[in-house]
């Protein structure tokens, strides 16, 4: 996990080329609180409605996510639909010059219709498919294949995107991998749920789920994510399609990797509440290829796409994740969750994360030698002031010239420890400057929060946080608590 960290730490632009099966999502959105008169079916009070690129586009969207320039080659109708959709992905930055136009074939539409009860969370109520799934005819084949060779000298990474709708037929499938292995660009797929994989052979590596592997195969995956036991089924794809590597998504049990001469791999999921499973293999794909655009090795790619998915079924619908939110997650996997002792440079990632979902960041400072009743009223109140409270406190040298000999009695990693433990402090960090300037000056935090009897203008960093228009707030001092009071009458009790 450290290799996988430091290589994030490093990431950079990427071009992706996405092709497959893009579909527009129409999600209708109201109240259903009534049963119809006339039969016993729920109505939905429509309130609202949205369009989002769908199926093969949200790989494209994921991907942009996760800072990519994305090329999107697929087909659709001659239609209003296929121009909003077209619409859409440009909005969202990716270009939607290489999607062909069928007159023969309608876009492929997703209609949902989605409830909300008495102001609870939204459900998906039913859904509306217009589609056909006839394979493209030979003009449209050849439009598609000529779009991939016209862009693959530019790209990074190649990902396939099948959901069996007739874009990812043999011809297309085989054409672009030949195209990109000509090119020394790896192809990764996403397969439909069908009974022969042979039109994916030859790709780089292939992401199925457990039941499109086990219907492709004919063989059973084993319930308990057993690797030696799954592994059998992952041979059997990665000989018979001349892979390098195959993912094989286990739901709440991870991924399994295997690659090619290598020991089959296990990669655990972090428990969590799955809201929708809606795009978690759009997002495992585009995790996958980001990750091996970046040259990150395949337990390391696959790591970060399963972290990356298992954030997807935690929203409603489909979201992509931004490439910042994915690092944190793993960073405070690693680190031991939040609230534990970062470096600068990794409190830096996941601020980045929070501010990207539009939240405020808190920042306070001290020695917190011996944590008291009074540091714990002063960071509930300075977390209250924002979303993410960060805590900076001296390092042991630090501590030493400011308080004198005897000083810290607790280690820097002791004091960051029980700090992290409150529920009200989200990242620790250690500065052993005798003052927090130059981590005010890289975090820039929305508000500075200090406890005790001092005025705004008394104190220190004030001038930094409001030369760039953040916020300085004093909190009230608890009378009687601290730690020089408390560190006496132990001395003389």
């Amino acid at each position: 996990m450290e290799d996988l960290l430091n290589r994030l730490a490093s990431w950079g632009p990427f071009t992706a080329l996405v092709v497959g099966d893009f579909m527009l999502d129409q999600l209708l959105y109201g109240d259903a609180e009534r049963l119809s008169a006339d039969a016993p079916v729920p109505v939905l009070d429509v309130r609202r409605h949205e369009n989002r690129a769908g199926g093969a586009a949200n790989v494209c969207l994921d991907l942009v996510a996760m800072g990519g320039t994305v090329h999107a080659i697929g087909v659709t109708g001659d239609d209003q639909e296929g121009n909003t959709l077209r619409g859409e992905l440009e909005r969202r930055k990716v270009d939607a010059s290489g999607l062909v136009i069928d007159p023969t074939r309608p876009t492929t539409v997703k209609r949902s219709l989605v409830g909300l009860a008495q102001a609870r969370h939204p459900q998906k109520m039913f859904r509306v498919d217009f589609e056909s799934r006839d394979a493209l005819g030979s003009e449209a084949v050849a439009a598609v294949i000529d779009r991939v060779r016209e862009r693959i000298g530019s790209v990074d990474v190649v990902c396939i995107e099948d959901y069996k709708k007739g874009v990812c037929t043999e011809a297309v499938c085989q054409a672009v991998i030949a195209i990109a292995n000509e090119a020394g660009v790896p192809v990764l797929v996403d397969p439909a749920l069908i009974d022969d994989y042979t039109k994916y052979r030859g790709a780089t590596a292939i992401t199925p789920n457990r039941t499109e592997a086990e219907l492709a195969t004919g063989l059973r995956t084993h319930q308990a994510a057993d690797p030696e036991h799954n592994a059998e089924l992952a041979h059997a794809l990665l000989s018979s399609l001349d892979l390098d590597a195959v993912v094989l998504t286990l739901d709440r049990h991870g991924a399994l990797l295997l690659e090619r001469g290598a020991d089959p791999v296990a990669i655990p999921t972090i428990a969590r509440d799955v809201y929708d499973v809606t795009g978690a293999g759009d997002m495992m794909l585009a995790g996958l290829a980001a990750a091996v655009a970046h040259g990150i090795d395949w337990a390391g790619a696959t790591r970060f796409a399963n972290a990356a998915a298992g954030l997807e079924v935690e929203v409603f619908g489909v979201v992509p994740i931004p490439f910042e939110r994915i690092y944190a997650e793993l960073l405070q996997h690693h680190t031991g969750g939040a609230g534990s002792l970062r470096t600068l440079d990794q409190v830096l990632i996941e601020l980045a994360a929070v501010r990207a979902s539009g939240n405020t960041v808190v920042f306070t400072n001290g020695c917190f030698d011996v944590i008291h009743a009074g540091h714990v009223q002063m960071l509930r109140e300075a977390a209250s002031r924002g979303d993410y409270l960060v805590v900076g406190i001296n390092s042991d040298d630090s501590v030493r010239r400011l308080k004198g000999e005897g000083r810290p009695v607790n280690s820097v990693a002791d004091r960051a420890a029980v700090l992290g433990a409150l529920r009200s402090v989200d990242a620790v960090v250690s500065f052993g400057e005798d003052t927090p300037h130059r981590l005010l000056e890289r975090i820039r935090p929305d508000v500075l929060v200090k406890g005790g009897d001092y005025s705004v203008d008394e104190v220190v960093g004030r001038e930094i946080v409001e030369d760039y228009g953040g916020e300085v707030v004093v909190v009230s001092h608890v009378a009687g608590k601290s730690t020089t009071e408390f560190l006496e009458r132990v001395r003389q009790p």
